[in-house]
């Protein structure tokens, strides 16, 4: 996963990270409205969901420390993060600010 990961973020299109946990009420909650993101977003953006459980490395490499946590790169830097669950608008927002 790791090598491929940083072939992902590496994309010119802005690639939100969204590391979760099977386990995890709010990650649940999220998952609908980073659905809702991509249909309005559509090319727009790649949405990537990384399992904590089973991805540890990749989520101590990043210092996730509780999830839900996104983080989103564009030409493998990374832009922004942040934990906890945002409304639909305001992930959208986040996502054309930060890749103009």
């Amino acid at each position: 996963m790791k090598s491929n990961f940083h072939s992902i973020i590496n994309s010119e299109t802005p690639v939100l990270i969204d590391f979760y946990a099977t386990w995890c009420g709010p990650c649940k909650s999220l998952a609908p409205i980073l659905k809702q993101v991509k249909d309005e977003m559509g090319d727009a953006v790649k949405i990537v969901k990384i399992d904590v459980d089973k991805n540890q490395p990749l989520a101590a490499q990043y210092q996730v420390r509780g999830v839900p946590t996104m983080l989103l790169f564009k030409n493998g830097e990374q832009l922004w993060r942040q934990s906890g669950v945002l409304q639909k608008n305001d992930l959208i927002n986040i996502i054309k600010q930060h890749s103009s």
